[in-house]
């Protein structure tokens, strides 16, 4: 009779020895994750390799052991690379498929890569070297997305535009301008995930299963190898600490929500009813049914991708909430919704770059793929009566206290729309006639006004840093590129 306490059939488990039957299908592809986190294959190696390196230093290991380890993770990285690799169910994770094909090729040397470490501990760390090379990708396609903004900016910076509050019209500013609100907005996400790379960049490898090992390692050497700044310094926080992932979806919810605001107003500026801008033909796609259609699907979807980012911070916020320490099987689940967050921002910034840059036609001319349909925008300006607030501060420079002027200006208006013409248009008499009622107004009313009424006059007032005037678009945009170089 065969000996109960050993499991009959499937592969032998690295932990089966504990068991006496075999995990059921069911519960090997419910638990298993290889078929997501095969993604951290080449940090897993590297991590173990830096492991392996450590424990023949410190005499743990021998030097044949490290070199048939080296050899054998060379041929691993080979067969990932060609395709080759056979990723198996029964293995569980990336861990225990790596480990298990290294094992098969140099034998014992494989069985002791292990020793003084957990797969907690490798898995953290594995995921921090997985994110701190998604974090470095995400820092330069924020650059080449900022830069295609600057460039669209500087061409633009003295075309004007209805600038909005509330989605009705405020007051003058110029596209440049308007533009680049986006690249401070980026700007503040850089900062954010330089920021957060920071505490993801700390070596939790060393921390063993919860409590550390009872192996001479030296932490500090694993780290320098692997390039991270320090080592974590609590076992138990090490190997059940998410705070990173979560902090890195955080950014990256707030990335997706800055694209998605312009993403709405590209699709706003695109509708016919608007018609300031057109986006060229590949960032599009039309209709089954309606062949006269020019959809904005880019946008459209990127607006929607960022309701997934924050779906994903809700995740691990939520995985995380009530785990007790230290590793619970729930962390499992933190991978996907990383990962997810982490592909869903390199997708949309890549899209982003080429959509807001520019090509050279085979003529030579330089072609934008945000083509703004100047006319548009000036005829906007001649609605909703853009320089108000320019005729408001013209009377408080001649001496009126602005709430006066507020009130003068409000009347003006209110002829104005009775009229069916904008301000530029009322005559100077019909204007000191609707101020009247505002002592002092009439009187400080001349012919210089409709200087400070034309749209040009408005954009050029506003000349300090931060404001809309051409020049100082120019130097907001110098400035940025001093910031980028």
């Amino acid at each position: 009779m065969a000996d109960q306490s050993v499991p009959q059939d499937g592969p032998a488990k690295a932990w089966s020895g504990r068991f006496s039957e075999p995990v059921s299908d069911l519960v090997k592809r419910y638990t298993a994750s290889v078929f997501f986190d095969n993604r951290m294959a080449a940090q897993d190696i590297r991590g173990s390799l830096a492991h392996a390196t450590m424990l023949a230093r410190q005499g743990i290991i021998g030097p044949s052991d490290l070199a048939d380890i080296e050899r054998g993770m060379a041929q691993i990285v080979g067969e990932i690379e060609r395709g080759e690799f056979n990723w198996n169910l029964d293995d569980e994770d990336v861990h225990l498929n790596i480990e298990k094909r290294l094992t098969a090729l140099v034998g014992d040397a494989g069985k002791r890569l292990h020793t003084g470490r957990s797969r907690n501990d490798q898995v953290a760390t594995d995921i921090r070297l997985w994110l701190r090379d998604a974090i470095d990708t995400i820092l330069g396609l924020i650059r080449e997305f900022q830069l295609a903004v600057l460039e669209l900016a500087e061409h633009h910076a003295d075309t004007p535009l209805p600038g909005f509050t509330h989605l009705q019209v405020a007051q003058p500013v110029t596209f440049g301008h308007h533009l680049m609100a986006y690249f401070e907005m980026t700007r503040r996400d850089a900062e954010r995930f330089a920021d957060c790379r920071k505490r993801v960049n700390r070596l939790p490898l060393g921390s063993a299963a919860l409590a550390g090992t009872t192996y001479p390692i030296d932490r500090e050497y694993v780290a320098e190898l692997l390039g991270f700044e320090e080592v974590c310094f609590n076992s138990l926080d090490a190997v059940s600490d998410r705070d990173f992932a979560i902090e890195f979806c955080a950014a990256v919810s707030l990335l997706m929500t800055h694209l998605s605001r312009l993403s709405e107003e590209l699709i706003l500026w695109m509708s016919p009813r608007v018609g300031f801008i057109d986006l060229a033909d590949r960032f599009c796609t039309g209709s089954s049914i309606m062949p006269q259609k020019k959809n904005p699907d880019v946008p459209e979807l990127v607006r929607g991708k960022t309701g997934r980012a924050n779906g994903n911070l809700v995740s691990l916020l939520t995985l995380m909430k009530g785990q007790p320490l230290a590793y619970n099987k729930d962390n499992q689940e933190d991978k996907e919704p990383l990962f997810d967050s982490a592909d869903t921002a390199i997708d949309t910034l890549r899209i982003y770059a080429d959509m807001m840059g520019s090509r050279i036609e085979a003529n030579g001319e330089r072609v934008f793929n945000v083509r703004v349909k100047k006319e548009a925008m000036q005829a906007a300006l001649t609605q909703g009566f853009a320089t108000a607030t320019d005729l408001a501060d013209y009377l408080v420079k001649k001496g009126l206290p602005f709430r006066d002027a507020h009130e003068a200006v409000a009347l003006a208006v209110r002829v104005a729309d009775a009229k069916g013409c904008d301000l530029p248009q009322i005559p100077l008499d019909e204007l000191k006639t609707a101020m009247a009622h505002v002592a002092g107004a009439v009187e400080r009313l001349d012919a210089d006004v409709f200087q400070v009424l034309t749209v040009e006059g408005s954009l050029a007032s506003r000349d300090h840093i931060g404001g809309t005037a051409p020049k100082q678009v120019r130097a907001a945009i110098a400035r940025a590129r001093s910031r980028l170089a």
